[in-house]
């Protein structure tokens, strides 16, 4: 069994003009959004075995503010092919990932991610598909499940969408009373 997270990049800033979109940050929504992403993800049962993530600095920076919240330690491909991919280029990377891996988190960018998402998924619980038809928006994650021993044999219409999370539906965080 495979799994397999698509996580858009969480929302950035467009502030300075001078920054190429490769470099633009996370927004400050971005940067409240993505450890939510992380815990939901944790109590997801998230415990991945690789990340791929875009170059992006929005992209890092998502996948900088998750990592601490999963309690887990996964290698992480930054790769600057994810930046510009298409669908299929996404999955493209995804077959090249080996076997043993069993969870896999891509961190990378729309409309790719959403078409790549709705591809892959045939089936699942209901509520995310309708969610993920409607919208695929900053910082949300789709988990998708295959019943294959490699990731090669992923293919369109294959996979079981069991949950997709948008951050606005997302709690948030317990207040911190402090100390005693």
């Amino acid at each position: 069994m495979k799994t397999l997270y698509l996580l858009r990049h969480a929302k950035s800033a467009w502030d300075d003009p001078a920054l190429t979109d490769h470099e633009r940050p996370l927004a400050p929504r971005g940067e409240d959004a993505a450890p939510r992403v992380g815990r939901t993800l944790r109590d997801m049962g998230a415990a991945p075995d690789r990340v791929l993530c875009s170059s992006a600095r929005r992209a890092r920076q998502t996948w900088a503010l998750i990592a601490p919240e999963l309690d887990h330690d996964a290698p992480v491909e930054v790769r600057d092919d994810l930046y510009d991919a298409d669908a299929t280029d996404l999955l493209d990377a995804i077959h090249a990932v080996p076997a043993a891996v069993e969870q896999l988190i891509v961190v990378g960018h729309n409309p790719s991610m959403e078409r790549l998402a709705e591809a892959l998924a045939g089936d699942g619980n209901a509520a995310a598909l309708q969610e993920l038809h409607a919208k695929y928006p900053t910082g949300a994650v789709a988990e998708l499940r295959f019943d294959l021993e490699s990731w090669d044999g992923i293919e369109s219409g294959r996979g079981h969408l069991t949950r997709f999370h948008k951050p606005k539906k997302l709690p948030d965080p317990e207040p911190d009373d402090g100390p005693g």
